[in-house]
């Protein structure tokens, strides 16, 4: 397993060669730096501390600074362990960066979902409204009986769905394709969408499917297009076609008016 902390920039579409769209979500990936490395030996298991998004000092702790001194680099904003077999290779202070990823990729993307505030039980647990004809009953949106269990003492029993608050939780999202990775620019694209608000923290790590890799169709390139002038020659072939379709439509109202006016004098 394999993974990298990033930020949630928002989604866009993609196309490929063949013309298809593929809705994409962007994580921008600055590098990651190692700032511990966790042994069976001396911890009982292996696994990578990475730091993400530097931090200026007095905005930090001595112990913080501390730590991150050790790896030779700043205090940092976000610090996540990952179970990182693939990378153990890895000495502190090293950077990881975007590229551990290919297109093709199977991953798993985990964050922290938008918060909804104060819900009922039907948008947070899309429990079913009461009944509304007839005039029966007034309770549409209401919880409803709660103590229904059989044991007639009024006991609720734990983990019934009540209203509370929806959102806020840690989601992993599966089974997620990475369409294109670039390291220089530092981004990822996943295929569909990823748990968080924008600008959210993400961890994206290799899926725990049995199927890590998948064939991908190659994107359009728009490296070397001059953009302004693809844009302009659009522009004017829109506006030649918009001038023939005004010309087609002058002759037509002509073609009206010459056939009224011989119908007139005809009468």
């Amino acid at each position: 397993m394999k993974g990298i902390l990033g930020r949630k920039l928002g989604m866009t579409q993609v196309f490929t060669i063949e013309g298809t769209l593929v809705p994409v979500t962007v994580i921008e990936v600055q590098p990651n730096v190692v700032l511990q490395k966790k042994t069976i030996e001396k911890d009982g298991y292996a696994a990578l501390q990475l730091g993400y998004e530097d931090v200026k000092e007095q905005r930090s702790n001595k112990p913080a600074i501390g730590h991150a001194k050790k790896a030779n680099t700043a205090p940092k904003k976000y610090i996540r362990e990952i179970k990182a077999d693939e990378l153990m290779d890895c000495e502190v202070g090293a950077e990881i960066k975007a590229d551990i990823f290919a297109a093709g990729d199977i991953v798993d993307v985990t964050g922290t979902s938008k918060g909804r505030g104060y819900t009922g039980t039907i948008a947070r647990y899309n429990a079913h409204r009461g009944p509304e004809t007839h005039g029966g009953s007034k309770n549409v949106r209401h919880i409803g009986s709660l103590a229904t269990t059989g044991r007639n003492n009024g006991r609720i029993e734990k983990n019934t769905p009540m209203p509370g608050q929806d959102g806020g939780f840690t989601v992993t999202n599966q089974n997620l394709t990475v369409v294109k990775v670039d390291a220089e620019e530092g981004y990822i694209l996943v295929k569909g969408n990823v748990p968080g608000p924008r600008k959210g923290l993400v961890m994206v790590k290799t899926t725990v499917k049995p199927i890590k890799k998948t064939a991908v169709d190659e994107l359009i390139s728009y490296e070397g297009v001059d953009v302004k002038e693809e844009l302009e020659k659009v522009s004017e072939a829109i506006n030649e076609e918009l001038a023939k379709e005004a010309a087609e439509k002058a002759e037509l109202e002509a073609a009206k008016k010459k056939a009224a006016s011989a119908a007139r004098k005809g009468n």
